[in-house]
């Protein structure tokens, strides 16, 4: 089991660390999905910056401070529930699927890190 919730961490980082990424680069595909959703483009660097602290944070946990690694999934769940809502709201079902599966990964990372 120690294995698999390693993995689980270690993916969810590393996915919204590139997700990150592609927020601070502001790809026409990013800006498209966030004006649709209705998020301004000048907060793509804020929620860049957001899932950059969460990947650093699930990185913690992993290296040994299950604590650090427990907030940061727990901030990355609402995070993503509010990713959801915003899809939600906007009727945006085409795109749901993305924030749908950062939060079961998110979800999965606190579960993970509240029982190690």
């Amino acid at each position: 089991m120690v294995l698999v919730s390693v993995i689980v961490i270690v993916v969810t980082a590393v996915l919204n660390a590139v997700s990150a990424v592609v927020d601070f680069a502001g790809g026409r595909y990013v800006v498209g999905n966030a004006e649709a959703n209705g998020v301004a483009r000048e907060w793509l660097p804020v929620l860049g910056g957001l899932k950059a602290a969460g990947a650093v944070g699930l990185l913690a946990a992993v290296l040994g401070v299950p604590v650090i690694g427990a907030w940061a999934a727990a901030g990355l769940v609402l995070f993503f529930v509010g990713a959801v809502v915003a899809h939600v709201r906007a009727g945006t079902w085409s795109t749901i699927a993305a924030p749908g599966v950062f939060l079961a990964l998110a979800a999965g990372s606190l579960w993970f890190t509240l029982t190690a």
